[in-house]
Formats: structure tokens, sequence, C-alpha cells
């Protein structure tokens, strides 16, 4: 037992901890804890916001005076990329301390621009110069593997995202792997960049249990729970065995196996906040468990579902396949529902309700 689970774990083993939040209050409180980066998305961002909604109301209606032309959205990004801008302030000793692989915090860009790689890449870019500890989050999609490596390329540290599979995390790393090669071959330098490639385990057992019951699956329910565990170990052994030179990240926390099973490599992982209050109320003493496999009879079950096959081997998808996976498309919906709530939030402070 220990009284600090995840700052033994960060003393003791090179696993990193990342909050899953940009949330002042919580990023502090995490930083405390040995957190030395943040992660964001479109629904953190609003729920950062929403935590603190008096504030940015006023500052909504500060900017649209500023901007008389500014659309919804516009106004609407640019209060997310303030706070960015202020919590990455928070990261900047550990962003000192670690030369840049640690004390970044993400922005993910604009979902609506999925389908364009260019403007990804350009988007990314345009968020890399707001601080020099930004990492910039792009899907791995199809358009999104192609965005990765030419940001990659321009020198952007990229935190690779909406990503849950083995075949999405390897495309990403080798696209990672070629935007980095690239650079040195021009000799641009590439001593301070930190990337990192998200595998969402949740979000991947929250897909395979809907599978399940869609179909009609006989699955032990407790198979399912390690579902997204597998397939990150299988992808931590394949950046291993490919020299793969970006992180992996686990996110999208649902049960204490996807921290528990992963700590002891090179990784990083990132819980939600509430997640890591949990952790560290355990008195869970972490032990590095990355190289010990899944028991095979999980694995024989999970094997029996399509999805997880996969999800789980690593020439289960091709790019062109990414997009049509289920949580590919349950997560993009989400994130672009965040950005239509945002939206609503500005549209409240200039067009108030009669």
């Amino acid at each position: 037992m220990t009284s600090s689970p995840l700052r033994t774990m960060t003393q003791t083993t090179p696993t990193t901890l990342w909050n899953d939040s940009s949330t002042l209050s919580e990023l502090t409180t995490a930083i405390g804890w040995g957190a030395v980066g943040a992660t964001c998305n479109p629904v953190i961002a609003l729920a950062a916001i929403r935590s603190d909604l008096p504030r940015w109301q006023a500052r909504i209606a500060e900017i649209a005076r500023e901007r008389p032309t500014a659309t919804e959205s516009q106004i609407g990004w640019q209060v997310v990329e303030e706070l960015s801008v202020e919590a990455a302030q928070l990261l900047r000793p550990a962003f000192e301390e670690h030369k840049g692989r640690n004390g970044r915090l993400s922005m993910q860009t604009d979902p609506r621009k999925n389908r364009d790689a260019e403007a990804l890449a350009d988007q990314a870019e345009h968020f890399a110069a707001l601080a020099p500890n930004i990492i910039v989050k792009i899907p791995a999609t199809e358009v999104g593997i192609a965005a990765i490596e030419e940001a990659t390329y321009r020198g952007v540290n990229i935190n690779v995202t909406v990503s849950f599979t083995v075949p999405q995390a390897v495309a990403a790393g080798e696209a990672i792997e070629r935007g980095l090669t690239r650079r040195e071959a021009q000799g641009k330098d590439i001593s301070t960049m930190g990337p990192v490639v998200t595998i969402m385990v949740g979000r991947l057992d929250d897909w395979l249990g809907e599978v399940v019951a869609r179909d009609g699956l006989d699955i032990d329910p407790a198979h399912l729970e390690w579902a997204g565990v597998a397939a990150f170990k299988r992808a931590y052994a394949e950046f291993a065995a490919r020299g793969l030179r970006a992180r992996l990240l686990a996110a999208a926390y649902r049960n204490q196996l996807q921290w528990t099973e992963l700590v002891g490599g090179d990784i990083v992982v990132s819980p939600p906040f509430a997640w890591q209050q949990k952790f560290q109320a355990s008195g869970h003493d972490p032990q590095p468990r990355i190289q010990e496999p899944v028991a095979p009879d999980i694995l024989a079950s999970l094997l029996r579902i399509p999805d997880f096959v996969r999800a789980y081997e690593v020439d289960g998808m091709t790019p062109a396949e990414f997009d049509d996976f289920g949580a590919t498309r349950k997560t993009l919906r989400q994130f672009l529902e965040a950005n239509a709530e945002l939206d609503a939030i500005v549209r409240d402070v200039l067009i108030p309700a009669p």
C-alpha cells in the first residue's frame, strides 16, 4: 500500500503521468501528484469553459467587441486558444525540466477540418505557435495520417487522437517517424520534440460492448474490460519492434486495469481527473506490468469478436478503413457535437434569449 500511488509510479518507473483536463484547478492538483503534461479535446475544452462560465462569458463579450465581424465559431476557438495557453503556463516548469519531451498542453484540431489534410496541418502549425509547450492533436483517420506526417515535418509536436486500435497506432507512429526522418534529412532540429500516439483504451471497450450487445455474442462481460489493455500492450510491443520514437499514451479510462496493467513502460498515462482521484485513494502499489501478457483465455474470448480482431491485429485495418471503425465514427460525432455546444454558448452571449 502507498499513500500516493501516482507519484510512486512516476518516481519508480519510466511511466509518465499527464492530466486529461485543462481545467486549471484539476491540472494544478494533478501536477502535485506528478503530472507533467495535459491533454484536451473539444469535450474537455467545453468542460473547462463551463467550469468557469461567468468568466468566459465576459471574455466572449469582450472578444465580440474586439472582433465585430467574427463568427460564433471564430470567437469560440479564440476562447479555446486562450484557455489552452493559460493552462500551458502551469506546465512550463516541467517543459523546461524535460527539455520538451513532457510539460506540454494538448490542443485538438477542429474536427470539422477532418477531411482536409492541409487544413489540419496548417491549424496544427498555428496552435504550436501559440506557446512553446503546445502539443497538437490530429485524428488517426486516413486523412489525419497524412496530416500527422506533414505537421511533424513542419516541427509540430503531435498527439495522435481518435485512435483506438493497433493498426491506427502503428500507422500514426510510422507517419510521425517519416516526418521526423524528413526533418533530420534536411538538418532540422528534432531534439525537443516529444510526439505521442494515443490509444483511447476505454472507448475501444465501449464500442466492443455495443458490438457484443448488437450481435448477440456470448462474451464474458469481465473479458471486455481487457480489450483496450490488450490492444495497448500489443501496440507497445510493435512500437518497440519497429523502433518508433513516438511514445504511446493511454486515455479514456473506464477501469483500474487500464492503469495498473500499463505501468512500467516508457509511455504516458493520461487519466481524467476523477480517475486519478480514484487511483490516489486506492492505496495500490504500482508495479511494472506492461510486459505481462493478457491471460490466454481472455484473449481467446476477445478474438471471437470480429471488431476486436480488426483492433488487435497489426494488419486488422488499412488506413482507408480507419474512418469507418465504429469507435472512430462515434468519437468524431461527439467532438463535432461539442463544437456545436461551444457555438451555442457564444450565441447566448451575442444574442441572449428574450
